[in-house]
């Protein structure tokens, strides 16, 4: 039986840089932090990796996790510019936010780069910006609390 999304993990180019904007930027708060050296065959074997080695966090942001991942071994391939959504992939973590324009304009004096502006549209409005390595953040904030999709109708928002 599935219970639910446990977290996303995202491969970053420094951790440090990453714990500064997750954390010291967006609010997330650290809940454990991991490393390994080469030769872990359980976790390679998990990874369908050799020789992995890396340092990782994870982290909370209210009802979700975020997995940070720093691999030193493979050394991963770096990306030139940042992916298009509509690449096949992950596209973005969204985050939902209360006052969608003051944290877009504080994310923004603190040099998070944003597609546009906070767009709005019905119950909904919605920005996205981009990481220290260029993995789409999305800010949403559901204007009205009746939307199905409301923070506040969810059952581990209620629980805290």
């Amino acid at each position: 039986m599935i219970l639910g999304i446990h977290h996303t993990a995202i491969s970053v180019s420094s951790l440090d840089r990453s714990l500064a904007f997750y954390c010291g930027l967006l609010g997330a708060e650290v809940c454990a932090e991991f490393s390994w050296q080469p030769g872990e065959e359980v976790i390679d074997g998990i990874l369908g990796l050799r020789d992995s080695s890396a340092r990782t966090a994870m982290l909370r942001f209210g009802n979700v996790h975020i997995e940070l991942f720093e691999y030193f071994t493979p050394t991963p391939a770096s990306r030139q510019e940042p992916r298009p959504v509509c690449d096949h992939g992950y596209t973005h973590i969204a985050l939902e936010v209360r006052d969608i324009q003051s944290e877009y304009q504080r994310l923004k004096e603190a040099g998070m780069v944003f597609h546009c502006e906070p767009q709005f549209m019905g119950d909904v409005a919605a920005t996205y910006g981009r990481d220290p390595d260029g993995n789409v953040v999305e800010l949403q904030e559901v204007l009205n609390a009746e939307h199905p999709t409301h923070i506040s109708n969810l059952p581990a928002y209620r629980e805290q």
